[in-house]
């Protein structure tokens, strides 16, 4: 299965992390190779949830201290974890780099969300893009960055003062290219074992392109875990999948764990 995204190349932020992500095989019909992405070279009702109570994950391990390269790698979602999705690794060579400005300062951490990473402040990220054999047309990115505790904490302070604060829409540019998204609205979503969940649906707009986006950005301790949906076949609202939240969780806890 090939995911089309034409009609969206001309939102400006939607294919930073779509992209990026590559939400399906490769052109020889295998994963693309797995990149780690460290920051010196390159989103419960819509409000946080602090579920947790700061302390490591499973085995007593310390979920505040950061991630490694290889532990992220093992912690992402690969192909197998999840019964009727393609998983797939690697940044497409379309996709822009870089995170995008908002026209508003308070959604400037809204607009990060569609970057490369969360945040400018994410030590490592890795993405994978996933394609559901069931729904077809339905595109989630997901990426898993290493922060520290203070500063994953703050990302989510950040995302959730802007969500409430950014309901009327804002404008972002990334190389050079403008967009505009509107009706930003919290959504109610839960993720098994996080500290905290941020989750919105806003809709992408330029040039007559039309993307409605369900954004979800979770922490575990200093892990942040992002996930972006979108229908490419423009059937019904996007959801990031409960199951795909929750297995990204539960890797993440066991690399936590040892």
């Amino acid at each position: 299965m090939r995911v089309k995204t034409a009609g969206l190349t001309t939102l400006a932020t939607v294919p930073a992390l779509l992209l990026a992500t590559a939400c399906t095989r490769g052109d020889d019909g295998r994963p693309a190779k797995d990149t780690d992405t460290p920051a010196s070279t390159a989103t419960s009702a819509g409000t946080g949830t602090d579920t947790g109570k700061g302390g490591g994950g499973a085995g007593g391990s310390d979920a505040s201290a950061p991630l490694n390269g290889p532990q992220l790698e093992r912690a992402a979602l690969a192909t197998g974890d999840l019964a009727g999705f393609q998983v797939s690794s690697g940044k497409s060579a379309l996709a822009p780099s870089g995170q995008p400005a908002s026209d508003k300062p308070q959604c400037q951490p809204l607009a990060d969300a569609m970057g490369d990473r969360p945040s400018p402040q994410a030590d490592r990220t890795v993405s994978r893009g996933l394609g559901s054999l069931k729904n077809l047309g339905l595109a989630v990115s997901a990426s898993l960055s290493s922060y520290s505790r203070a500063d994953a904490g703050k990302l989510m302070a950040g995302l959730k003062s802007a969500v409430a604060a950014c309901g009327g829409g804002f404008g972002a540019t990334l190389d050079g290219r403008s967009g505009a998204y509107r009706e930003v609205k919290a959504a109610a979503f839960t993720t098994r074992g996080a500290d905290e969940t941020v989750s919105w649906t806003t809709v992408g707009t330029n040039e007559g392109a039309v993307a409605p986006i369900h954004m979800v950005v979770v922490r575990k301790g200093a892990t942040v875990a992002r996930f972006m949906a979108l229908d490419l076949a423009r059937r019904t609202p996007p959801r990031v999948p409960q199951e795909v939240a929750d297995k990204q969780l539960a890797k993440v806890v066991q690399v936590l764990a040892g």
